[in-house]
């Protein structure tokens, strides 16, 4: 049977699976107009939800068959404004002549009633733009006719308050509700999580009569989000000691938790949980998981699972080329970058940025040039402010800061603080002083609140001894209020964290560790270690200078792990600022007296106790390791 045929048979049992197309429609329309059922809500309500909410659909066709309804009914404007808010526009078209509240103005006008089905598109539309004092006019709507206490509309009013930057006023629509559900509490948690609003989140959270899945990887997403890793593995467990298993959302949030505190035990658990669960490695957490091998410093295990994966994205191919990077295999970077062109992958500027970081921490000057033009050339691709930061970078790590200075002023765009941060960073290690204070300057003038710009200059003049000059910075700092990131150090040992800062003593085990580190440091002088108290206060005396410097996290974070390491075991250090000179130069004596095997600075610093030490060997891995050190 036609459809026509069908239609005329039964003019009521239209049927809107068969058409496909706007042609169609149209063919449904005009027989729909010759029977005399233009007039007819449920003949024509069909033709309005195929023309505004099918993907091959035409609002505006939508729209004039409603304004030829002489007595549209609620699901005609229902079906209307779900079509509206569907829109992939942020407004309506100009063309359509029409809007949501105009729609709903002539609904209330025509004493049409809303109903259950009315709300929800109406506040997602108002979501979208922000159009706030329409979204207010809803919400007393809701009050007025009562249903506040559908969940539908009410849990939407949420989301529409605040996705409109308005966490309080949801708040109070929340707070006066009775009986909400799962949803509207894991939808204001996760609400005031996107608000940087963590600690009234979680006081939420911890309110919450019941609690499923999504509200904990809510709580726990927000608390990566904002960094605060710890508190998100210590609820984690919290999640799982009440028997709530693991899914590859969470996982992935997990993980970014274990990536950003170092903890490789932690997430190699995690990834036994996923594997246990035969949890499907999709693309974004199978990158987040090479990623957080990448960044623990287990360079293999990430190369393992990669190679693992039966399809790569884009997203993990990125996340193995920045790993290679970071841990200065530049060579391997560029050979993965390879991989991806001859099986079909086309990069980003993710993909070049990764590569010319690749080839800065490896010393690749050529190959890092060749890239750069590469991306232009063959892709097409302008580089944007990180990839000249990076050549920046790169030129600089090699000394060749004409090079480097000569780019920053070719660059089509007016060069970032963090670009000149890079040349200040290459002009401290080659100690070109008279270029570094110039470029320290205007870094600072450019992004006057970071403190690692004051330290980086006052370090690069204490180095030449220029002490007045030292002063100068540190007074400007007192005067604007910078303050120099207190430094710590992580390690994770028996899944706890352990974290030091410099001269603490608040650990446990602090008795111990410093009888350790007296006993490492009296070591590694009996193997020609002398202290740099180069870039210490020279108003000190060389014993005060030695002591400041003795107590540093680093120092403290080894001697905690020679205590509970045993042969072949890894020592992780994760720092959350650069590690100083003298503690690098700690590190390679301890490398060299305590037999220990390869060093790896990344994220993390890896020590690794050699079964079968070889003193040849560990020189030849100090050598290495101050090449990489000298690039990160």
């Amino acid at each position: 049977m036609s459809m026509c045929t069908s239609l005329l048979v039964c003019p009521n049992s239209f049927n809107h699976h068969a058409i496909s197309t706007m042609s169609d429609l149209r063919q449904y329309h005009s027989l729909v107009v010759r029977l005399g059922l233009s007039s007819d809500n449920h003949t024509v309500g069909r033709l309005i939800k195929f023309a505004g909410l099918s993907p091959s659909g035409d609002l505006s066709y939508a729209l004039r068959l409603f304004r030829h309804l002489p007595s549209p009914d609620a699901f005609i404007y229902n079906t209307l404004f779900l079509a509206l808010s569907s829109h992939p526009s942020p407004s309506p078209p100009v063309s359509l002549s029409i809007s949501p509240s105009h729609l709903l103005s002539h609904m209330l006008q025509h004493s049409i009633t809303p109903n259950h089905f009315t709300f929800p598109p109406l506040l997602r539309f108002v979501s979208r733009p922000t159009s706030l004092p329409f979204g207010r006019q809803l919400h007393s709507l809701i009050y007025k006719l009562g249903f506040i206490s559908d969940s539908f509309a009410r849990n939407n009013l949420l989301c529409m308050y605040l996705e409109c930057g308005c966490p309080y006023d949801a708040w109070k629509a929340f707070d006066v509700s009775v009986d909400c559900d799962i949803v509207a509490w894991t939808t204001m948690v996760s609400g005031l999580l996107k608000a940087g609003l963590i600690d009234d989140a979680r006081a939420l959270f911890d309110r919450m009569p019941e609690r499923n899945l999504v509200s904990w990887n809510a709580m726990i997403s927000g608390y990566v989000q904002g960094g605060l890793f710890k508190e998100a593995l210590e609820l984690f467990d919290q999640m799982q000691a009440q028997g709530i298993e693991i899914n590859k959302y969470l996982g992935a949030s997990v993980l970014s938790a274990c990536t950003g505190l170092g903890a490789l035990e932690k997430g190699k658990l995690i990834h036994r949980q996923i594997e246990s669960k035969q949890i499907k490695l999709d693309s974004k957490l199978a990158t987040t998981l090479i990623d957080m091998y990448c960044k623990c410093g287990c360079l293999e295990k990430a190369i393992e699972v990669f190679n693992s994966l039966p399809a790569k994205k884009l997203s993990t191919w990125n996340c193995m080329i920045g790993g290679f990077a970071i841990h200065g295999r530049g060579i391997d970077a560029i050979q993965i970058f390879k991989n991806m062109e001859s099986e079909g992958g086309v990069p980003d500027d993710i993909t070049f940025l990764n590569v010319l970081i690749a080839c800065a921490h490896s010393g690749l000057v050529a190959e890092g040039n060749c890239y750069f033009d590469y991306m232009v050339q063959k892709y097409n691709m302008e580089p944007k402010m990180e990839h000249y930061g990076c050549m920046v970078d790169m030129l600089g790590r090699a000394g060749l800061l004409k090079e480097a200075k000569q780019l920053i002023l070719e660059m089509p765009m007016e060069p970032n603080a963090d670009i000149l941060g890079a040349l200040l960073g290459a002009c401290k290690i080659h100690g070109v002083v008279d270029l570094g204070q110039e470029i320290g300057k205007r870094a600072i003038e450019l992004d006057p609140l970071n403190s690692g710009r004051y330290v980086l200059l006052a370090n690069l003049f204490a180095g030449a001894g220029r002490w007045d000059d030292v002063a100068e910075v540190r007074k400007l700092m007192d005067d604007r209020g910078v303050h120099k990131e207190a430094g710590h150090s992580l390690i994770e040992m028996n899944g706890v964290l352990n974290k030091f800062i410099c001269g603490g003593r608040s650990h446990p085990q602090a008795k111990e560790i410093y009888n350790m580190l007296d006993e490492m440091l009296e070591r590694i002088k009996a193997e020609g270690y002398v202290a740099d108290a180069g870039v210490v206060s020279h108003d000190l005396t060389k014993e005060q200078k030695e002591e400041a410097l003795y107590y540093h996290s680093e120092k403290l974070a080894i001697a905690f792990g020679l205590i509970h390491t045993r042969a072949g075991d890894t020592i992780r250090i994760t720092n959350n600022l650069r590690v100083c000179r003298d503690c690098h130069e700690t590190t390679k004596f301890s490398a060299f007296s305590f037999k220990l095997g390869p060093i790896q600075y990344q994220m993390s610093c890896s020590i690794v106790r050699s079964t079968q030490p070889c003193k040849r060997l560990i020189t030849n891995t100090i050598l290495k390791e101050t090449h990489h050190i000298n690039k990160i």
